[in-house]
């Protein structure tokens, strides 16, 4: 699979080899809707209570006799049907929400949204990603030069100090090291960029 290669001087877009298998993947869209799903599931605390009526402080009388009132027979104050009282089935905060999915699987859906923004020219790779100074508007300029506009995921091998610190003022780009990639990233930004040794990486990681 060729990818596009472009540089940050305006200079003309060349291509650059990459694995079939990794960038030339069939799309899977069920694939690509569980790994997402089970990524954001995963991320969840669960922490949220509620209280159940056990654990509503009312008194436990019974608010009016059975029968003779003319209403409706109650129990307790702290009845599900009552304003103020407990939830039948409350959340409590030890709930899990995690979902397993096999590394294969997981490895799987990476290079089939890697292969999908291919498609859709959506991903392209820079030789490298390095600035002199750690200055946000520097980086800027430097996205600018790449010719992208809107939202832009830069993926690189080793994230330095100088880059860190240029981008992170800016809200529409994120700098993620290899390992760091996730899914919901690779799916929510427009652009995605990566530098030839994240490429190299990647393969060696999916492939």
């Amino acid at each position: 699979m060729d990818l596009k290669l472009i540089t940050d001087n305006g200079g003309a877009p060349s291509t650059h080899t990459a694995s079939d298998a990794l960038f030339a993947r069939d799309y899977n869209e069920a694939l690509i809707h569980q790994v997402v799903t089970a990524y954001r599931a995963n991320g969840r605390q669960g922490t949220r209570a509620q209280k159940g009526r056990a654990d509503i402080n009312k008194s436990h009388k019974k608010p009016w006799a059975q029968k003779g009132t003319g209403r409706a027979r109650a129990g307790q104050a702290n009845s599900p049907l009552w304003r103020g009282g407990g939830k039948i089935f409350p959340s409590s905060p030890d709930e899990n929400f995690s979902q397993k999915v096999n590394r294969k699987m997981y490895r799987a859906g990476i290079a089939s949204i890697l292969s999908q923004l291919v498609r859709e020219n959506r991903l392209a790779v820079i030789d490298a990603l390095a600035i002199d100074t750690p200055k946000t508007k520097q980086f800027a300029q430097k996205i600018k030069g790449y010719g992208l506009s809107g939202t832009v995921l830069v993926v690189t091998d080793k994230l330095d100090d100088n880059v860190y610190l240029g981008s992170r003022n800016l809200p529409d780009v994120l700098v993620l090291e290899t390992r760091e990639v996730d899914p919901v990233s690779l799916v929510r930004f427009e652009h995605v960029l990566l530098t030839k040794a994240a490429v190299a990486q990647f393969e060696e990681m999916l492939g």
